[in-house]
């Protein structure tokens, strides 16, 4: 889907592409329909601006992208080729792993094409195929970490009725409801863009085209945008993290039950891991957003901290599960294994193949 995307958003940029530079913040659009409504032609990303010294950061960023290739898709790989593997539980984490990728791939190659290279200008309905696939991924991470949380709590407070309620077909059924509900919900709200029109600057102050930034950016009536992006932050960040939350303190009641110290360590290091991801997904996002609101942020500040929120999770997040779960360390100990085997058995019968001719 995201190689779809690039390749859409390739031809559309290099037929539109202009070759001067923007000169002042309050570039006019190009009227598309009549003397009420303009749409622009492009717009202008005018993230990372008069910041010294930022092209180690994006050296930083590609970096972290070859990581982020390299650790999910191996976690992807082990997950697809250990049969052991194929469970629930590494049905989530698997999808996790494929949403990091994609939506990493979705965003810092752009990223960097955009700033690293100056090629700053966007095509209108490029910007906006930008804006859907970053959003979309986003989300699907966050409510795959509510079905991890879902399934550390059954597995603590319903353990002998785990096996039937957390079955293949069930974990099926919410992540691909999760995939048709937020994809129709960011396409929502993707869409309601069309309906503005850019009568004045076409400067996006963001790293990519972000959804407020861009709406704010508008002539007219904003008002229902501005209610749907609240609604969509509550869809996205409030709601998750409310439901990991309730599934935590029914977690913590059933672990108090527990009378042996040493089963409930046990059964509380089943969810290490899971916790470490929220952490890291969703305490960055929280804070950024508290911290716009609260209190005045510099404009580069916040763009340098946005960006390492959409990209250091899907970094962390294989690390954390091929170093901190032992099934996983354990099914990639088997597959070199396997593959050393492999190796040296195709060696012996080529060697013996050599001495008979």
């Amino acid at each position: 889907m995201f190689i779809l995307y690039y390749i859409f958003c390739y031809f559309l940029f290099s037929s539109f592409r202009k070759q001067k530079l923007i000169m002042g913040l309050e570039e006019k659009a190009a009227p598309i329909f009549n003397a009420t409504f303009v749409r622009p032609a492009n717009f202008y990303l005018n993230g990372f601006s008069n910041i010294p010294h930022v092209t180690y950061y994006y050296v930083f960023l590609c970096f972290v992208y070859i990581i982020t290739v390299l650790g999910n898709g191996l976690l992807l790989s082990v997950i697809y080729l250990v049969k052991t593997l194929h469970t629930p539980k590494y049905m989530i984490v698997f999808n996790l792993a494929l949403t990091d990728l994609c939506g990493s791939t979705a965003l810092i190659p752009k990223l960097l094409d955009t700033f690293l290279f100056d090629r700053r200008y966007i095509v209108y309905e490029a910007c906006l195929s930008y804006m859907f696939f970053v959003l979309f991924f986003v989300s699907v991470q966050s409510w795959t970490l509510v079905t991890m949380a879902y399934d550390r709590f059954i597995a603590i407070c319903f353990p002998l009725r785990y096996h039937s309620i957390v079955t293949k077909p069930a974990i099926v059924a919410m992540l691909l409801f999760a995939w048709i509900f937020l994809s129709s919900l960011v396409a929502f709200i993707v869409g309601l863009i069309d309906r503005l029109s850019f009568c004045g600057s076409v400067v996006i102050k963001s790293f990519f085209c972000d959804h407020a930034p861009v709406y704010r950016l508008a002539c007219n009536d904003t008002s229902l945008n501005n209610i749907m992006a609240y609604i969509v932050f509550i869809i996205l960040i409030v709601c998750p993290l409310i439901l990991i939350g309730i599934t935590y303190v029914y977690i913590s009641i059933a672990l108090s039950r527990i009378a042996s110290a040493e089963e409930r360590l046990k059964a509380l290091k089943t969810c290490t891991s899971h916790l470490i991801l929220v952490s890291i997904f969703f305490l960055p996002l929280v804070g950024t957003n508290i911290a716009a609101v609260a209190s005045y942020i510099h404009p580069n500040a916040r763009i340098i901290n946005s960006s390492l929120t959409h990209t250091i999770p899907a970094l962390l997040n294989p690390i954390v599960y091929s170093l901190k779960t032992e099934e996983v360390l354990n099914s990639i100990r088997k597959l070199c294994k396997r593959n050393r085997l492999i190796n040296i058995t195709s060696s012996k019968k080529v060697n013996s193949s050599s001495q008979l001719y």
